[in-house]
């Protein structure tokens, strides 16, 4: 045997075969992991009361995605804006509410857009609504934008009425701003295009923005009183300044920094 094929051999004898496909009724969430469906392990978004200053995207997500559970007409949803302004922390927790209130939906975490069209045939048998979550999106290539967006709307297979796409990115058109880039592109009208018209196909698109000062103390205010631990606006105000930036995700932060320093687990 070729020394190449007896590595590749024993590689393949090493490797773990590939898992049972999970009960696409029987999980709160899962993820798609090389065509298989996976449970995913320790489900357990924040309650929706511990976001603050997000109650407008919580309002809107919220409503679409009991009306996906209800079987009724749903939107595609874009949330986009600065780091760490909880617009993922938003997804898993408004998904969580709907099945708390019996909704019959299911979070589906996605990696790649290659595999979503083998997903939406998987899920679209399936007697439960489903949002096929995909976190922090770079869509670099103008190929991959016409891509996901014939996948959106338009496309020989059309996605099933019990799948809805959420999708963060940080920026609000998916369009990298490299004026450089779009002027040295063959086409560049068509580069910037594809990705506005990608844009344009979510129904929904939600904006999260920089909190100020008081945002960020009201976020560190209502963990602390969650977590029984004292509120000193003055240590956490110097905490984000040392950050250089003041998010949700800035808070939660400080907030695991002061309850080790009280001797306190979360």
């Amino acid at each position: 045997m070729d020394p190449l094929e007896r590595i590749a051999a024993a590689l393949e004898r090493l490797s773990p075969p590939p898992g049972e496909p999970a009960d696409p009724l029987a999980h709160p969430a899962y993820r798609w992991d090389g065509g298989v469906l996976v449970a995913a392990r320790g489900f357990a978004p924040l309650p929706l009361d511990r976001l603050l200053g997000v109650e407008r995207q919580k309002a809107s997500l919220l409503g679409n995605l009991r009306r996906l559970a209800k079987g009724h007409a749903a939107q595609d949803v874009l949330l986009w804006g600065a780091r760490g302004t909880g617009k993922s922390a938003l997804v898993k927790s408004a998904v969580a509410a709907v099945q708390a209130e019996g909704g019959a939906l299911a979070l589906v975490s996605a990696g790649e857009m290659a595999g979503l069209p083998a997903l939406f045939a998987r899920l679209g048998a399936v007697e439960r609504a489903f949002v096929v979550f995909i976190d922090d999106l770079g869509v670099d290539q103008p190929g991959e934008a016409r891509a996901l967006r014939s996948m959106l709307e338009g496309g020989a297979e059309p996605r099933p009425a019990n799948v809805r796409l959420a999708v963060t990115a940080n920026r609000r058109h998916l369009q990298p701003r490299d004026i450089a880039e779009q002027e040295s592109a063959i086409n560049a009208r068509d580069a910037v295009d594809d990705h506005l018209a990608l844009a344009d196909r979510f129904g929904l698109s939600l904006g999260f923005h920089v909190l100020d000062q008081d945002g960020y103390l009201a976020i560190v205010r209502g963990y602390a009183g969650a977590h029984a631990l004292p509120f000193d606006a003055a240590d956490a105000v110097q905490w984000a300044t040392r950050r250089g930036s003041r998010s949700g995700r800035v808070a939660w932060q400080y907030i695991v920094d002061l309850a080790g320093r009280e001797g306190r687990t979360l």
